[in-house]
């Protein structure tokens, strides 16, 4: 048997974190198994479903890397199969139509409720009705047995027993003949032949319901693993103030895809204490047996030390991939000039927690800056600074070749016969070249920059330098 998953979302919003996490599931317990894995947009709800919301799933699969085998598949465009499975169902008298007015079903709800019952259909057209009201449109109603247990093998909460007593016949199809979400899942899952269902347990109470339809319809239900919801920090419902956004988000706050995905894989599931995992090793080691049954709480910080790890000990070309791209949100095209930005990684990567952060940190490199951060500009760049670096310029113009080496034993050479600490020259001419005080090794620095860039942006801060004096 070819193990066959789906990862279904309603085009309804953004894919949020706890989306991606079933979709990972999905996708490592298929890839473990050497099976295959099959996007569907459950777009049935047509007041509700958005062109962009189904582009914003699409992209945030491609961010991750989730690849998919098949689809994606659109249930608004099987909308004649449901129909005739809906006839066959009638036909085989697993279904039937219901005549029943909103009014009634209210009022049979409220007096349910008034005995403390639980509300539910009690089958009035279940047997057929002779005489049906004219000028009405009725719903199809599944025909749920009336007795017996429905059992659920749960991978991840274990058996789980419902009464056929508790479940009523649920609507399949509405009175404009359109298919319920219910119902739909059903005729997909079972025309997919999906094995394995990877799905929230808000979906649980759903299962019962979907298994008797499925035997129902002569197919063998497909075994099921419902993941507990993560919860933010608090132990409250994960939301948009814990970081639950969208998983494009994470992309634009300078997240990588990887440390995302590692982290959401440990949300909930363990292989001993290991934290960090490459894809390779979570496609080998996923076991959904193995994930937890009580909910997983969301915890940014680890999510970004995560993040933080893959930057400090990633691929420099993957890095520069995605560094690329916040690059260019801050009108820089690495490409078009200016230091190799693999080597601006290597330079950035052990003081940086995020690419968003990286880039900002980077933009120097690349383009002038418009202003000295007024702090750092008023702690280094005041008069005592001007002979210094008036020297190192010197020493600099002379430099045969521009290499670190070189460029840091110019520095401590004007160290030296200034008689002055390291930190006297290296902090303000890192404020001259970088615009702020905070920048990797100054000899680093200076060679990311160039020799013309250096050479000019020393001279503005000369310049700035003498203005104040003369201000002064």
């Amino acid at each position: 048997m070819t193990v066959r998953t789906r990862f279904a979302p309603s085009p309804t919003g953004y894919l949020h974190v706890g989306g991606a996490r079933t979709a990972l599931f999905s996708w490592l317990h298929a890839r473990k198994h050497g099976g295959r894995f099959i996007l569907r947009i459950e777009d049935t709800d047509l007041e509700r479903s958005t062109a962009e919301s189904v582009d914003a799933i699409l992209q945030g699969m491609i961010w991750l890397g989730l690849e998919y085998d098949e689809g994606p598949f659109y249930q608004t465009q099987r909308f004649p199969r449901y129909k005739e499975v809906i006839q066959q169902m009638l036909a085989q008298g697993h279904a039937y139509h219901c005549y029943c007015s909103k009014e009634r079903l209210e009022q049979l709800r409220t007096e349910q409720m008034a005995r403390k019952e639980k509300p539910r259909y009690d089958g009035k057209c279940r047997h057929g009705v002779p005489q049906p009201p004219p000028g009405v449109a009725p719903v199809v109603r599944f025909k749920n047995p009336l007795e017996g247990t429905v059992v659920v093998e749960d991978m991840v909460r274990g058996r789980v027993t419902f009464q056929n007593s508790e479940l009523d016949d649920l609507i399949i199809a509405r009175g404009d003949a359109s298919p319920t979400y219910n119902f739909s899942v059903v005729v997909d899952d079972m025309d997919m032949r999906i094995t394995h269902v990877i799905r929230g347990d808000d979906h649980l109470n759903n299962t019962p319901r979907q298994m008797n339809m499925l035997k129902a319809l002569g197919f063998t239900p497909p075994v099921y693993a419902h993941v507990p919801m993560i919860l933010g920090p608090d132990g409250a419902r994960l939301s948009k103030r814990h970081g639950a956004v969208s998983v494009m988000q994470y992309r634009e706050d300078g997240f990588l895809p990887e440390a995302l995905l590692n982290y959401l894989a440990r949300l909930g599931w363990s292989h001993g204490d290991q934290e960090v995992f490459s894809i390779d090793e979570m496609i080998a080691l996923f076991d959904v047996t193995k994930v937890h049954s009580s909910p997983a709480a969301f915890n940014p910080e680890k999510l970004l030390w995560l993040n933080q790890h893959y930057i400090k000990n990633g691929d420099l070309q993957h890095l520069a991939h995605h560094l690329s791209y916040h690059l260019g949100k801050l009108g820089i095209d690495p490409a078009a000039g200016g230091p190799d930005i693999a080597a601006v990684i290597q330079a950035q990567r052990e003081r940086a927690k995020t690419l968003a952060e990286m880039a900002g940190n980077s933009a120097f490199f690349y383009k002038d800056f418009d202003a000295y951060d007024p702090k750092d500009a008023a702690a280094h760049l005041k008069p005592p600074a001007e002979k210094p670096l008036t020297e190192l310029r010197e020493r600099l113009v002379a430099l045969a070749l521009w290499e670190a080496q070189a460029i840091h034993e110019a520095v401590i050479g004007v160290a030296d016969a200034q008689g002055l600490k390291l930190g006297k020259i290296a902090q303000p001419l890192r404020v001259a070249v970088a615009g702020r005080a905070v920048s990797p090794p100054i000899d680093v620095t200076l060679t990311l920059v160039g020799r013309d860039k250096t050479l000019q942006r020393l001279n503005a801060a000369l310049e700035y330098i003498r203005n104040q004096t003369v201000a002064a």
